[in-house]
C-alpha cells in the first residue's frame, strides 16, 4: 500500500538525489446527510482535504478516509449513524487484512451531540468532529494517525472557521460526481450559522451554537469565485438566514436585504435564493428585495411548524397563527407570483385534534407549492423531550397521512397550474434519457426538456407542456438566431 507520512503536509525526500518525492494522493469517501448546510460543509471539507492530498471517491470500499457528515434532525439519527459505522468497520477490517489503512471520521451535528459516547460505542471511529471545527479536519486526522487514538473535537472554537478554509476553486467536471456537476451551475453558500430562537423541539442551538453572520465582503468574494467557476444560481444558507447581520467593510452591520443587493451586483450571477427563514425576521427591506430585485427568485421557504397558537407557544416559536398569516399576506402583496414552502410538525406533545385541525386550516388558507412534514420525535437535550402528554405513534401517523394528502394535492395543483406558461429555466444536468436535460424553474421545480448538452448552464425559455406531482416537462424556445445556428451546425 501507499505509505502515509505522519503529517498530511510532510513529503519524503530522496537524500541521495535531493529529489523531493510527491506522495501519492489518497482517496476520500464523503457521505452527507440532512440539510443544505451539510452539503455546503461537505464541499468545504472536500476542498480542505483536497489541499491535504485526498481525492473524492464514490466507492467506500476503495477509500483511505471515510467521512460521515451527519444530521441530527431526523428521527433516530444517531442510531442510523452507528448502524452505518458497523458496515464501515467491516470494510476497514477487510482493508486492514490486505495491508491498507482506513481512517474514519464522523462530522456534523450527530458528532457534536454524541461526542465521547460515539468514541466509546464505535471504536472504528478515529475522529469525532463538530460542525464548527471541520476546518481542522486535515490536522486532526493527522493527529489521530500519529497518536493512534480517537480524537474528539466538539468545542466551539473562537476562530472563524470560514477564514481558515482554503479558497473556493473551480470544479473539475471530468472527475466530478453527479451532485458536484449540479453544484457546478447552482451552489449553496453559508452566510449565517446557529440560532438564538431556541424552539423547544430543536437541537440546532446546541449543535451549531449561537447565531454568527459572516462579513459581507467575505461572502461576496466567495460568491465571485463560484460565479467565475460557472455558477449561475446561489442559495444563501443559514439556520436562521433572514436574521443575518454581517459586518460591512465600513464597520457597520448589513441585513440580509443588503447582502442580497450586494450579491446581485455580480453581473454573471443570474439568480439568488435563501433558506431557512423565520417568520419574525421577514423585514420590510427584505420584502422590498422580493418586490424590486429581479435576481431574487419568487420562492420562499417559511416554516410555521404548527397552526394552533397553543402549540406555537409550547414550541417557543414567538409568533401566532394570525401573525404568520399577516406575514404571508405582506409577502404576496410585495411579490404576487411568489410560491411558498414550509416545515410542519404533527404530534407535538399535547397536540389535540382541534390543534391539528388548526394546522390543516393554515395549510388550506395559505396553500404551498412544496412542504416538509414530520411526526414529532424527541431530541435528547431539548426542552420538548421532557414534556408530558406525548402523542401516541398511531395518532401521529394518522395525522401525518392526512396532512400529506392535503400537501401533495396542493403541490400537484401548483405544478399543473404552470401548464401553458413559458418560464425561464436554468438547465443544470443531463436527464436519465439521452437527449434530455433537467433544469430548475424560478419556483424550484425540476423541469425536463428535450435538448442536447450544448445548453447546459444556460437559462432558456421553456413552455410547460405537463405537470406531475414532483416535476414539470416542457419545450425549449430558443431565439431565432440560436435556432438557426443550431440547425446550420
Amino acid at each position: 500500500m501507499d505509505e502515509h507520512p505522519d503529517s498530511l503536509s510532510e513529503m519524503p525526500s530522496n537524500t541521495a538525489t535531493g529529489h523531493v518525492e510527491v506522495p501519492a494522493r489518497k482517496r476520500m469517501h464523503l457521505r452527507t446527510y440532512g440539510c443544505q448546510m451539510n452539503v455546503y460543509d461537505s464541499e468545504r471539507m472536500a476542498e480542505a482535504m483536497d489541499a491535504a492530498g485526498y481525492d473524492l471517491t464514490d466507492d467506500v470500499n476503495d477509500a483511505d478516509l471515510v467521512v460521515l457528515n451527519t444530521c441530527h434532525i431526523r428521527e433516530k439519527a444517531a442510531e442510523k449513524v452507528y448502524s452505518e459505522l458497523g458496515r464501515i468497520r467491516k470494510i476497514k477490517d477487510a482493508r486492514a487484512a490486505e495491508g491498507a489503512e482506513t481512517l474514519v471520521a464522523v462530522a456534523g451535528c450527530v458528532a457534536q451531540a454524541e461526542g465521547e459516547e460515539m468514541a466509546r460505542r464505535a471504536p472504528v471511529v478515529d475522529l469525532v468532529i463538530g460542525p464548527q471545527s471541520y476546518h481542522r479536519l486535515p490536522e486532526l486526522m493527522a493527529e489521530a494517525r500519529r497518536d493512534n487514538r480517537a480524537i474528539i473535537e466538539t468545542e466551539f472554537p473562537d476562530e472563524d472557521k470560514f477564514a481558515a478554509l482554503p479558497a473556493r476553486k473551480p470544479l473539475d467536471l471530468k472527475g466530478a460526481t453527479q451532485s458536484q456537476r449540479i453544484r457546478a451551475r447552482t451552489a449553496f453558500l453559508t452566510v449565517q450559522e446557529g440560532c438564538d430562537k431556541f424552539c423547544t423541539f430543536c437541537v440546532v442551538p446546541y449543535t451549531r451554537g449561537a447565531e454568527f453572520s459572516r462579513p459581507v465582503a467575505k461572502i461576496v468574494d466567495e460568491a465571485r469565485l463560484l460565479v467565475d467557476a460557472g455558477v449561475r444560481e446561489l442559495t444563501l444558507l443559514g439556520q436562521n438566514v433572514n436574521a443575518y447581520h454581517g459586518e460591512t467593510q465600513e464597520g457597520g452591520t448589513a441585513s440580509l436585504a443588503t447582502l442580497l443587493e450586494a450579491l446581485s451586483e455580480i453581473p454573471e450571477l443570474a439568480r439568488l435564493r435563501y433558506t431557512t427563514s423565520h417568520p419574525r425576521d421577514m423585514t420590510d427591506d427584505l420584502l422590498a428585495q422580493h418586490r424590486d430585485n429581479p435576481k431574487v427568485m419568487p420562492y420562499l421557504h417559511l416554516p410555521f411548524q404548527a397552526g394552533a397558537d397553543r402549540m406555537l407557544a409550547a414550541m417557543n416559536r414567538k409568533h401566532t397563527g394570525a401573525e404568520y398569516r399577516d406575514i404571508v399576506a405582506r409577502i404576496r402583496e410585495a411579490r404576487p407570483d411568489l410560491a411558498l414552502s414550509t416545515d410542519i410538525i404533527v404530534g407535538f406533545p399535547g397536540e389535540s385534534d382541534a390543534d391539528f385541525e388548526d394546522t390543516m386550516a393554515m395549510v388550506r388558507d395559505v396553500t404551498y407549492a412544496q412542504a416538509y412534514s414530520f411526526k414529532y420525535s424527541a431530541r435528547p437535550g431539548t426542552p420538548a423531550a421532557n414534556l408530558e402528554d406525548q402523542i401516541p405513534e398511531d395518532v401521529k401517523s394518522a395525522r401525518l397521512a392526512a396532512l400529506q394528502d392535503l400537501l401533495n394535492a396542493q403541490q400537484l395543483s401548483f405544478n399543473t397550474s404552470c401548464v401553458g406558461k413559458t418560464m425561464p429555466v436554468l438547465l443544470e444536468r443531463p436527464g436519465r434519457h439521452d437527449g434530455q436535460l433537467v433544469g430548475r424553474s424560478p419556483w424550484l421545480q425540476s423541469v425536463h426538456v428535450a435538448s442536447d448538452a450544448s445548453l447546459l448552464g444556460q437559462i432558456v425559455d421553456v413552455e410547460i407542456t405537463s405537470g406531475g406531482p414532483n416535476s414539470l416537462a416542457g419545450t425549449v424556445h430558443l431565439p431565432d438566431t440560436r435556432r438557426d445556428a443550431r440547425t446550420a451546425a
